[in-house]
């Protein structure tokens, strides 16, 4: 089986199941894909559009077809010499519900239920309400409403033997220890001989296995109808609706291990680790042996049978130890190598979900191949924005909305809101725990809760990246100038006796080394302080950058994604050459994407965002204009009017942004799909903002003002023939733009990701819009037909041109795996009038060359083209500089032209003189055989 060269995304979901995806293995292997990546495959909630929500982590979610499916698809796949790479979720699993057997365990035993361990909760809660328990905050109104209304029944489930409170979707067991007050109030002998007996393993330490023999009794007495129905009886005794129900309700609630609670309470008490701030999904111990063991037992099975050859970490940075964690699966996965099938591929990969921040690198001693590729869509978005395109659309962002066009400004004030909203319990918890180390030593026991909280906050406000990694031993060095920073920035805002603290803090953090304590105490301290800290950060960063100040600042929208550093309007070609050069060196095997299930604006969507920024002054004007035109679609509420100027440009940016080339004015049906697709959005984008609405407090009014605005943009006639001439203006550069992504994805150092669909233009918005259904069919009979690259520029429009390229570089990387797993990357000068608009490198390896010219900010040298390339005489007298060693006769990837080089400069003009992007092929052993390599017949 060849190894990884190509991987294609795929979401799983009972619309897509394993068998769907079987159907179009053959699809995939004829593109040139190596393996499939596939989303969560282990059992998630019932109906879970993306599997990120497991409940059962030992199993092959049944929704998909479970593991007889499973085993259908990886036949298929090695059929076609393909792999398969399985997303795992280390981090957490789906809680509340009904469906999660480890969860209901916790709740219906406590600490003393096996699973107690497995969840990250705190059994000592300062607060008096939860000490021993847990909160579940779950009920849609105040726990006194609730309970009373008769919406919290007490039923008997007579297949487990068990009883549950039932209300909507939850269920809450109650602990077997307190059946007997249940069983208490039935009019039947030997219920109320039940009762004692269930009563008696309150005083038992064995109560977890002996009460098996006990429901065993229940089940056979219950069988009898009188006795069921004495049983009914007394489950009715508990109807809220009633004074003596709810009293008698209420204390049996008050015996359990777990406080219901109104969902809105989470964010300040919650007692449990959560994913982000999603009460729905509880953390996990991870680090914990017998939970590594519990999580991985199906994964790691899979392995070894050869029917998974890679694995993707979902969120590596929730966990305590990342790095120790991917060591762990590391070294498993190597034990499990020569275990494998002959023909299964060595070595196994392992990748991490990781958001690097800018100036940050992947930590080189994980063991891991890489990350999910974030990064990379970051640096070729950057360098294909206009920097002079920063400064004008800062000052219309600031004019129009009257909001710093500071993006790390923003952030620092989304930090601080998170803080103190919807993770205030998280950021509570850490502060305790760095309280309890000032009291643990003479010289810091005065150091007040208060004053730590002040520090804490400045310090996270001014984070610039999603964590740091100390442990035991402290600190890593490469971590240490990031933390100098949040220090630096925190300093500035602090009183000097906070101040003082704040370098206490540094100290806890891991400045010294928990190992390097005498105190055994005190070491056990800093080390759940680091902890703590390293789990809040990562949150906080997702939220305020990605969930929050990515919708509130909008210099251009194409620049706030998952994984970009939005506070860089562009990056230079050098800057992107480095970041490939360092990944060639340190991780030939990471992971390059350019669009992910966790995008916010698909990559062709940015692709012409980016051509916008070249269009600065001009879409200036145009937004002035739209504005006053649009003025009288605003809707007067109490607020003021809506939707806010901020909103409105935002709006205008999607616009442009998601047009599809392919879409008319005249195509009803055509337009009210957009329509609706681009008020999902909306809704969402305005909830992330948190500015005039919210996911916890949504205001309606406002939304549906944004939707009307929104939708009379579509429909008023010289609004929408104006926005669609700006969009159509956009087409040609934002084409180009996104032919030159796609064929820097595929020839950079690095596995290219392909995801689902984006084999043809991407204009999707963020999920669920990023998720909808795949037409394989018409992209395997577009495949089918073979269009060159030349054939399909004429209509390029359908998308086949963008697939013609990403089949053909597919089966380069086909025929010459060793190039771009092991080639060196080297950029090439450029110099003439348009220098700045090209990018060109070389990948070498063994006698084999290949030569990558693609250009950037191509809108100024269209001219009047009428397909996405631009005119050769356009490009002067641009040219690379080449050095002796690229001289002789090279082969074009796309056209099959011969390119003969004998000079020290080679034109534009004569590289990119057919088509928008140039790849050019060079072997000195196949050269000297007079012969072309297979794959360009």
């Amino acid at each position: 089986m060849n190894e990884i060269r190509a991987t294609v995304r795929l979401q799983f979901h009972a619309g897509f199941t394993l068998d769907d995806a079987e159907r179009w293995v053959d699809y995939y292997a004829a593109l040139g894909i190596s393996h499939l990546y596939a989303s969560p495959l282990q059992t998630s909630r019932s109906g879970s559009p993306h599997g990120y929500d497991g409940i059962d982590p030992t199993r092959i979610d049944p929704e998909l077809g479970g593991e007889a499916a499973l085993e259908r698809l990886v036949t298929r796949l090695r059929a076609n010499g393909m792999g398969l790479i399985l997303d795992i979720v280390p981090n957490h699993v789906a809680v509340g519900g009904s469906e999660n057997p480890w969860w209901q365990e916790v709740l219906a035993w406590g600490r003393d239920s096996p699973y107690a361990e497995f969840f990250d909760i705190d059994w000592c809660s300062p607060d008096p309400l939860l000490t021993g328990k847990l909160l579940v905050p779950f009920l849609g109104a105040p726990y006194a409403e609730i309970l009373q209304s008769g919406e919290l029944t007490l039923r008997y489930v007579p297949q487990v033997v068990s009883f549950h409170l039932a209300y909507h979707e939850h269920r809450f067991p109650i602990d077997p220890r307190h059946y007997g007050n249940i069983l208490r109030l039935a009019e039947h002998d030997s219920l109320w001989d039940l009762a004692v007996q269930f009563d008696a393993l309150q005083q038992r330490d064995d109560a977890y296995t002996a009460v098996d023999e006990i429901r065993h009794r229940l089940r056979l007495i219950v069988d009898d109808p009188p006795a069921r129905q004495a049983l009914d009886e007394a489950l009715a005794q508990f109807d809220g609706t009633t004074p003596e129900g709810a009293i008698r309700l209420h204390a049996l609630l008050e015996r359990q291990h777990y406080r219901l609670a109104w969902w809105r309470t989470a964010s300040d008490e919650i007692n449990w680790r959560r994913f982000f701030d999603v009460t729905e999904l509880g953390g996990l111990r991870v680090e914990l042996p017998e939970v590594f063991e519990a999580t991985h037992a199906l994964p790691l099975r899979l392995v070894e049978a050869g029917w998974v050859d890679g694995l993707r970490v979902d969120h590596v940075d929730g966990l305590a130890d990342p790095c120790g964690y991917c060591l762990r699966l590391r070294d498993r996965l190597d034990a499990l190598q020569e275990k494998r099938p002959a023909d299964a591929p060595h070595p196994v990969v392992l990748y991490v979900e990781k958001i690097l921040g800018a100036e940050e690198r992947l930590h080189r001693d994980w063991g891991v191949d890489g990350t999910s590729g974030y990064e990379f869509m970051n640096h070729v978005s950057g360098v294909q924005h206009d920097p002079a395109g920063a400064e004008p659309l800062r000052a219309l962002w600031h004019e129009v909305s009257g909001r710093d066009p500071d993006f790390l400004g923003e952030v620092r004030l989304a930090r601080r809101e998170i803080l103190t909203s919807i993770l205030v319990s998280e950021y509570d918890a850490c502060a305790r725990a760095l309280h309890a180390v000032a009291r643990s030593r003479l010289e810091s026991r005065d150091i007040t809760l208060a004053a730590i909280r002040r520090a804490l906050k400045a310090l996270i406000a001014h984070f610039p990246i999603y964590r740091t990694y100390a442990d035991d031993a402290g600190r890593p060095d490469v971590d240490e100038p990031f933390f100098a920073q949040a220090m630096a920035g925190a300093r500035k805002e602090l009183s000097p006796p906070d101040a003082w603290v704040l370098d206490c803090i540094d100290a806890w953090l891991g400045g010294e080394a928990p190992s390097d304590c005498e105190d055994n105490q005190e070491r056990r301290l800093r080390q759940r302080a680091i902890v703590r800290f390293q789990q809040l950060t990562s949150p906080v960063a997702a939220k305020a950058v990605e969930d929050t100040a990515g919708y509130r600042s909008a210099v251009l929208i194409s620049r706030n994604d998952v994984g970009f550093d939005g506070e860089h309007f562009s990056h230079s070609p050098e800057h992107f050459h480095a970041a490939n050069a360092w990944r060639a060196r340190h991780f030939p095997l990471g992971m390059v994407t350019t669009a992910t299930h966790d995008h916010k604006r698909g990559e062709d969507v940015r692709a012409r965002l980016a051509a916008l920024s070249e269009r600065a002054k001009p879409f200036s004007d145009q937004v002035e204009h739209w504005r006053r035109l649009a003025t009288p679609l605003r809707r007067a509420l109490t607020s003021g009017l809506a939707p806010s100027p901020g909103d409105q440009l935002i709006v205008f940016q999607l616009l442009l942004g998601a047009w599809p080339p392919t879409l008319e004015v005249q195509d009803a049906n055509g337009m009210r799909d957009f329509t609706q697709r681009l008020a999902q959005w909306q809704q969402k984008a305005l909830r992330e903002a948190k500015l005039h609405s919210h996911w916890l407090w949504p205001d309606e009014a406002y939304e549906a003002a944004c939707r009307e605005f929104l939708e009379g943009l579509l429909a008023e006639p010289m609004l929408r023939d104006s926005l669609a001439g700006a969009a159509r203006a956009l087409d040609l550069p934002g084409a180009i733009n996104g032919l030159a992504q796609t064929v820097l994805r595929l020839t950079v150092p690095g596995v290219p990701d392909l995801y689902q669909g984006c084999e043809f233009w991407d204009y999707s918005l963020v999920d669920p819009d990023n998720r909808r259904p795949v037409d394989h069919a018409a992209r395997q009979a577009a495949l089918a037909e073979k269009p060159t690259p030349l054939d399909a520029l004429p209509d390029w429009r359908d998308g086949r041109l963008k697939q013609a390229v990403i089949a053909r570089l597919l089966a380069l990387r086909q025929h010459q795996p060793a190039l771009f797993a092991q080639g060196n990357y080297r950029e090439i000068a450029t110099a003439g009038e348009n220098a700045t608009n090209l990018l060109a490198f070389t990948r070498s390896h063994a006698g084999q060359q290949l030569l990558v010219v693609v250009p950037r900010l191509p809108g100024g040298l269209l001219g009047d083209a009428q397909q996405p390339h631009i005119p050769p005489q356009r490009w002067g007298n641009t040219r690379l500089q080449l050095t002796p060693e690229l001289q002789g006769t090279w082969r074009e990837v796309l056209t099959h032209a011969s390119l003969a080089i004998s000079e020290s400069e080679i034109p534009a003009t004569t590289l990119l003189a057919q088509l928008p992007v140039g790849i050019f092929l060079r072997d000195d052993a196949l050269a000297a055989r007079d012969r072309e390599t297979s794959f360009l017949h």
